[in-house]
């Protein structure tokens, strides 16, 4: 592992790339390229920026089988997409979406002979969870660095209210992260070192539980430690950062626990086996959604919605080496979390980005990284931003 020393007076900034359509959710790069980005648009459709360029033509349009979100903060709609391992060769890509049966999909593509273009009608379902309430449900996709494998994300499918938790019944996919091999059989095969390859009673697809809503979650490349930032819907937001052992079979405590607190406060929990988040922080339910949006709740307000991002690994930014970068959406803040020799560091970075960007994102709805392990910040409301430095 390589350590880079902070550079003194570096200049942390955004700079503005481009526009694309506004309910913007997130960016990725696919294998082998270093001139496009990909941003995947809620209402179904997935945009190609090229050489800072959003091209005219989507990548990838299914609008007309995707049921999109009425509000910022539902999350329906096209939400994932992660490029195969192999891409250059195979042309694979998988996406997760809500069809307009409200369920929801994880399928795979084919690109066509043109690489800016994909085959719609390549689609291939492996995987289809329907959707009973007005939760949130995650979706986030993500090929793991070491293995290969495809890891999937779904949110809890209850609301917080409800006296029972699906999170911790392993009978279900509710508020889990999976885990199978695309490459072997169809849809798909279980990597024999699952935790509960064999447990008649438990699906073996669980590669860990007790999450909420795990919208975004992402691997440290150096490390292979997996970051999974859980919504909460009640009052903290989380980040829990494990090594991937640790991950493996992890339970992280819904709706036992929600950050490091008991979720009935007035009485004990037993929190002997569960995993806890590494940090959170408070998002105070009295205040209105639509005053958190406009930054204009009470001063205890520190967010309501935990956007994950990514252990920066990337070569311009000394001082963020190391360290995982994340958001909310609600406030707009965006932090650094480091941590090292047990001890934690966090640092709200948002006004020094602001003073060294002629703009800043009105709604973060996710973080991107290039093949460079470059960071971006994906503005809902279509505009696209690169982290730069002096």
């Amino acid at each position: 592992m390589v350590f880079m020393k902070p550079v003194i007076g570096e200049q942390l900034g955004l700079e503005r790339i481009t526009y694309v359509e506004e309910k913007a959710v997130y960016l990725t790069q696919p294998p082998s390229d270093s001139i496009r980005l990909f941003v995947v648009n809620e209402k179904g459709f997935i945009q190609i920026i090229k050489n800072g360029n959003t091209l005219k033509k989507p990548f990838l349009d299914i609008s007309d089988q995707v049921q999109s979100s009425s509000k910022a903060k539902e999350k329906k709609g096209l939400l994932g997409l992660a490029f195969h391992p192999n891409y250059i060769k195979n042309g694979f890509f998988y996406l997760s979406y809500f069809n307009k049966q409200d369920t929801l999909v994880v399928s795979r593509f084919n690109v066509t002979k043109n690489i800016e273009i994909a085959d719609k009608h390549s689609e291939k379902a492996i995987l289809k969870v329907e959707k009973n309430s007005n939760s949130s449900f995650s979706g986030h996709l993500i090929f793991g660095p070491n293995d290969g494998f495809l890891y999937i994300s779904l949110g809890e499918n209850k609301h917080h209210h409800s006296v029972s938790s699906n999170s911790l019944d392993l009978t279900n996919f509710y508020g889990k992260v999976l885990r199978v091999d695309v490459n072997n059989n169809f849809p798909y095969s279980i990597p024999d070192d699952n935790p509960f390859v064999g447990d008649f009673y438990k699906k073996a697809e669980i590669f860990c539980y007790g999450l909420q809503n795990p919208r975004r979650f992402s691997f440290d490349k150096n490390t292979n430690e997996l970051i999974i930032s859980d919504i909460s819907q009640k009052s903290w937001q989380e980040i829990n950062w494990n090594n991937w052992e640790n991950s493996k079979k992890a339970n992280f405590g819904w709706d036992i626990t929600e950050g490091n607190h008991c979720v009935d406060q007035e009485t004990f929990c037993d929190t002997s086996g569960l995993m806890m988040p590494l940090f959170e922080y408070p998002s105070p339910s009295q205040v209105s959604y639509m005053q958190k949006l406009m930054n204009m709740g009470s001063k205890r307000t520190y967010g309501c919605e935990v956007v994950g991002g990514y252990v920066y690994r990337g070569d311009k930014h000394d001082s963020l080496y190391g360290s995982y970068v994340f958001g909310d959406f609600c406030s707009n803040q965006i932090w650094v979390l480091s941590k090292k020799n047990n001890r934690i560091t966090i640092k709200n970075i948002k006004n020094k980005l602001k003073k060294n960007s002629q703009t800043f994102p009105l709604t973060i709805s996710s973080f991107g990284e290039d093949n460079f392990q470059e960071l971006y910040v994906v503005d809902y409301m279509g505009t696209i931003y690169k982290f730069i430095s002096n």
